[in-house]
């Protein structure tokens, strides 16, 4: 049934001037849940020598920068997102060894490293090498589904705006195994069609399937444009490229026949794109070099998730796109919120 402003009243042939630019009444979500990786990571990893370094999210952590989600629940005046999980894995004698804690009432599922289905991403002690200083707990989308749903009596109310942004992980996990010659780059694009129809398919039977109403998921941006993927060969950045459109189409597809009034894809690879063209008109000042100083001396993990103040590259680096090899920056986030908002305007949704 649609709704209408008080005394605009609508008859067969007539349409009374004053309702045409009336809306139907967006959703009242009730909270932000999310699900993914480090992009919509809230503080998984905000433990030991990660807090202590001012550290906990990938991006340049500060008390007044956000992530995405983080931005999305403040326009939507919904509690600050809080991470569901956290501890770390690694290195007890660095301080990277942190019991695991669940946090009640916190939803913010979303953990650096995590892939698809698999347990075992970036970051996972399970790798070896550097992976095990630090030890990321990568607990996988389809269990972070489960966690959820086990601390929700099974379901959701239907109220909640669910958030969906993984395959990053599993694209990065395929490049390193057809590096090391496990597989053929044929193999490995047939391996991530799998990981992104099995995330369509988590969302329809488990998030879908167990009540939600408001599911938004994002495709993956253009990994070819980070900074990781532009220091590698020509050819190297062509199949980086072939691997993200061939998760995004295949995701794409198996969410084809999902309810549009409540599943919204939005397209990060279309905007990524976008913003590398057009990056003046977005007030962004670098798209292609990283904001954080990533060197051993001044950041020992190389990443973003101990980036702060502290050890940013000098000069005016807060409108970069990004802040280490391949995370954003919080300008960066707050453009990704931004469209978001503008595309769950488009549906309704706000």
């Amino acid at each position: 049934m649609k709704l209408h402003k008080p005394g605009c009243v609508l008859l067969a042939a007539l349409f009374v001037s004053g309702c045409a630019n009336f809306k139907p009444t967006a959703p009242q979500f009730s909270t932000l849940v999310s699900f993914g990786d480090s992009l919509s990571d809230v503080g998984t990893y905000r433990v030991g020598t990660v807090a202590a370094l001012g550290g906990g999210e990938f991006t340049i952590n500060s008390p007044a920068d956000k992530i995405w989600v983080e931005d999305i629940a403040g326009a939507l005046a919904l509690p600050a997102p809080c991470a569901a999980e956290t501890g770390l894995d690694g290195s007890a004698a660095f301080g990277f060894k942190v019991p695991v804690e669940t946090h009640s009432g916190c939803n913010g599922y979303a953990q650096g490293g995590a892939r698809v289905t698999l347990p075992v991403g970036p970051g996972n002690a399970a790798l070896g090498g550097s992976n095990a200083l630090i030890g990321m707990l990568t607990t996988p989308v389809v269990t972070q589904l489960q966690n959820y749903l086990t601390a929700n009596s099974g379901a959701f109310s239907g109220k909640e705006l669910v958030t969906v942004w993984a395959g990053a992980n599993d694209v990065f996990i395929q490049l390193d195994t057809v590096a090391a010659g496990a597989e053929t780059p044929t193999q490995a694009v047939a391996a991530l069609e799998l990981a992104a129809e099995q995330e369509a398919g988590y969302i329809q039977s488990e998030i879908l399937g167990k009540g939600a109403n408001y599911v938004l998921v994002l495709n993956l941006p253009d990994i070819s444009l980070t900074p990781s993927a532009l220091a590698e060969p020509a050819a190297d950045q062509a199949f980086i490229q072939t691997l993200t459109e061939a998760y995004n189409a295949a995701l794409q597809a198996a969410l084809a026949g999902a309810p549009a009034s409540k599943v919204l894809l939005y397209d990060t690879f279309t905007a990524s794109h976008a913003e590398v063209t057009n990056a003046a008109t977005y007030g962004l000042t670098n798209t292609t070099t990283p904001a954080c100083n990533l060197a051993p001396a001044a950041n020992p993990l190389g990443s973003s998730l101990i980036c702060s103040a502290a050890n940013l590259n000098s000069g005016s680096v807060l409108n970069y796109e990004y802040a280490d090899d391949v995370h954003p920056t919080p300008y960066a986030h707050a453009l990704l919120s931004k469209g978001i908002l503008n595309a769950m305007t488009a549906r309704g949704w706000y």
